[in-house]
């Protein structure tokens, strides 16, 4: 993906890399799940995929691929579908990009009590003041985490927030498909 600026870490350079090919696809998608493997040891393990990756060239070896799952079934809510994961071995990390309707902070006092949660998404779906976001979380292994997140209303690559702590709970559902039992 040619427009995903430098970043530091590999984490990061993914995370933008996924949000850029969702950015590419439009809005209004439905979630989408990406295994994270290693350049290094793609090139290693699957030299023919890494080639048809573009990533044969040894000075391609570091850093992290992600490859889209199968569509994630419609109907069934992500939290359930998240718990069913597991991955093998290869998967050193995995990314969800999701879209959401979010409410500023100032409008939490206004947020009636005790509505279902179809109710509740429905009162912030018609709320003068939602935003619309497109949120790329990733999870490594080892804890390590990234996220990014665009507004539909600044709908451009320089306008996307990074960090790690952006989506908390995301994320530590992501991390929670690498538990083992």
């Amino acid at each position: 993906m040619s427009n995903t600026p430098m970043a530091a870490n590999p984490l990061t350079r993914a995370v933008l890399e996924i949000d850029e090919y969702a950015s590419s696809l439009g809005w209004d998608q439905p979630a989408r799940l990406f295994a994270l493997v290693d350049n290094a040891s793609l090139r290693v393990q699957e030299p023919a995929l890494a080639a048809q990756l573009d990533l044969a060239d040894e000075q391609k070896t570091t850093g992290l691929t992600p490859i889209e799952q199968d569509e994630i079934p419609a109907g069934k809510p992500l939290d359930e579908f998240l718990a069913t994961i597991a991955w093998p071995d290869a998967v050193v990390g995995c990314a969800l990009t999701v879209e959401r309707l979010m409410l500023p902070p100032s409008a939490e006092a206004s947020v009636p009590q005790g509505l279902s949660d179809k109710k509740l998404a429905a009162w912030v779906a018609a709320h003068p003041d939602r935003q619309e976001v497109r949120m790329t979380v990733a999870v490594m292994r080892d804890g390590t985490r990234d996220s990014a997140v665009r507004l539909r209303e600044k709908d451009a690559a320089t306008e996307v927030l990074t960090g790690s702590g952006l989506v908390p709970g995301l994320a530590e559902a992501l991390s929670a498909t690498f538990a083992e039992d």
